[in-house]
């Protein structure tokens, strides 16, 4: 099992778990999400960020006010924001990158990378991934290109027995765009300002067992 983390209380999800992270614009979705992952950092399991908002920079920067990050520490970042702004790549091991949020093919081959490097070259047998966010990808692309993309996605990292997070502004899609999406995901995380995230669906449902 995967346990979520401090924010979230004593939840846990079976391996092969993807769960959506919805809420308003600057709820603290983000925050939500990298809480999980450096969950899992501390427990030594691998963690990957897919990345639509911020340079890979950002994200590490970020991540390691959460954890203590060493040359050591498994963390992947796709970063699919530097290139697109016309920023100069820089060589980091950590970091990979796409040409842009809807360069879907190369983000699926660098996520599927850092995940076989986790898995077989560091025998990380449990990785936790976050994809922020949808709805960068919601802006460029047809929804219809997007489900397929998140339908490969969450089959990867189903079979893969990850652990995945994919956030998006639920305020701003209408509700055929969301309802479309949650049928990818096994559970949903609702973040609001000021409130405890609500944990809603099937990853829930029982009761934690050891495994």
């Amino acid at each position: 099992m995967y346990e979520l983390s401090d924010t979230l209380g004593p939840s846990r999800v079976r391996p092969g778990t993807n769960l959506l992270v919805t809420g308003s614009p600057m709820g603290g979705k983000r925050r939500v999400g990298l809480d999980v992952l450096a969950a899992g950092t501390e427990r030594g399991e691998g963690s990957i960020v897919v990345t639509t908002t911020g340079g890979a920079g950002q994200v590490l920067s970020r991540y390691g006010e959460l954890t203590e990050l060493t040359e050591e520490t498994p963390i992947g970042v796709v970063d699919c924001v530097s290139r697109q702004q016309g920023i100069d790549p820089v060589a980091d091991d950590r970091v990979s990158y796409a040409a842009s949020p809807v360069d879907m093919t190369t983000i699926g081959i660098e996520l599927s990378a850092f995940l076989e490097s986790f898995s077989r070259e560091r025998g990380l047998g449990r990785n936790r991934v976050l994809f922020h966010s949808l709805s960068t990808l919601l802006m460029y692309a047809e929804l219809g290109t997007v489900f397929r993309f998140v339908h490969v996605l969450t089959g990867r990292l189903q079979s893969a027995g990850a652990l995945g997070l994919c956030v998006i502004d639920s305020t701003t899609h209408d509700d055929r765009t969301m309802n479309t999406l949650k049928q990818l995901f096994d559970g949903v995380i609702a973040v609001e300002p000021g409130e405890k995230p609500r944990l809603r669906g099937p990853a829930f449902a029982e009761p934690p067992r050891n495994r």
